[in-house]
């Protein structure tokens, strides 16, 4: 199946199947973590493109990790602007290995339960989200993955997760989300090109389709 971006995104491949186990690999070295401190590898891509089931796939693979998700940073805050507090409430304290537990401000503001969590000693945390790998986070994050997924077959997996009732709020999240990835360019910056969605035959169990990043596409204008 071909996998056609939205303009301006990379157009990768060929695409081959590839074990998670190697994938990992790739990923991190040797020893499978850093001295006192986890490795932190983002896992970024538009909406809709597979990123949070990947990372379900991520943590089998490498049960002592643990995950993040952007969208909880950025709960009731804003859809892009959370660099700031995805730095001074996770990264930063990952970094100096030390365990998470933060509120970020929309809980706060909305008494929301809870806080994000990670307990000191994992072997990798999972950044995921849309914007997980940004520029002005680089120096932070220690790998990342691009998920690449056909604009239409994306905008589709949105409508089923989400419904009908939530097409003006995709609409309002496009209109930030491509001008912002255009600009930052995330994949670039990645280590490997995942498919999401079955570019070629695999077993989804214990396999992941990928590519090395190849020249973005211009901008048509």
């Amino acid at each position: 199946m071909d996998i056609e971006p939205e303009v301006g995104e990379p157009d990768a491949g060929p695409w081959q199947a590839e074990s998670l186990e190697g994938l990992v690999r790739r990923l991190l070295p040797a020893a499978r973590h850093r001295p006192n401190r986890p490795w932190i590898v983002a896992v970024d891509g538009r909406s809709g493109s597979g990123k949070t089931t990947l990372v379900e796939h991520l943590l089998a693979q490498v049960p002592d990790s643990a995950a993040v998700h952007t969208d909880d940073v950025a709960w009731h805050l804003s859809f892009f602007d959370w660099a700031d507090q995805l730095r001074d409430g996770v990264l930063e304290p990952l970094v100096k290995g030390e365990a998470v537990h933060y509120r970020p401000p929309g809980w706060v503001a909305r008494e929301r339960p809870g806080a994000i969590a990670v307990p000191a000693g994992r072997s990798v945390v999972w950044v995921e989200g849309s914007g997980s790998s940004r520029r002005a986070l680089s120096h932070l994050i220690d790998a990342s993955i691009w998920v690449q997924c056909d604009n239409v077959e994306a905008r589709r997996r949105l409508r089923a997760r989400d419904g009908q009732e939530e097409e003006e709020l995709h609409r309002e999240w496009e209109e930030e989300e491509i001008p912002f990835l255009l600009e930052d360019r995330p994949w670039e910056r990645a280590a490997v090109i995942v498919a999401g969605m079955s570019a070629v035959e695999h077993d989804p169990k214990t396999q992941v389709v990928t590519a090395q990043p190849a020249p973005a596409r211009a901008e048509i204008t």
